[in-house]
């Protein structure tokens, strides 16, 4: 990506988007995930072509007359934690430049490759969990 589209995206998520952790499957730990909502699927086309990675998915609209059709894209994991590495430069609000943060430099070292946790790590998984989510 050149540098002004990771600026230009990053001003996206600092308006339109999220940083978060997130289960994906219920037997594991939350990780990265970032989504940014928008009802102008061109942009988030032209994100993911930019990106090169991720999905884009529709959400559902139960009113139809009242409200636009609107769209996610999400980037998780290691896509996440690769793009926020790409982005935190250029985040301007203090909690998203702060999550970015956190993840960059905890996530990976409290996170087994093979997924077994010590009692300790664990421990420790759980106290960034919580100063995560302790983040307005």
């Amino acid at each position: 990506m050149l540098e002004t589209e990771k600026a230009y995206i990053a001003g996206i998520i600092d308006g339109e988007g999220s940083i978060m952790l997130q289960k994906i499957n219920s037997n594991e730990h939350p990780s990265p995930c970032i989504s940014i909502a928008s009802t102008t699927i061109e942009l988030l086309n032209w994100i993911k072509d930019t990106v090169g990675k991720g999905a884009i998915k529709k959400k559902k609209n139960y009113d139809i007359n009242k409200h636009r059709d609107c769209y996610s894209y999400i980037l998780r994991r290691n896509d996440a934690i690769n793009f926020l590495e790409d982005i935190y430069p250029y985040l301007l609000i203090n909690s998203k430049k702060r999550r970015a943060q956190l993840i960059l430099e905890k996530y990976k070292a409290l996170t087994p490759r093979n997924g077994r946790y010590s009692a300790e790590l664990l421990k420790l998984k759980k106290e960034f969990y919580n100063e995560f989510m302790a983040l307005k």
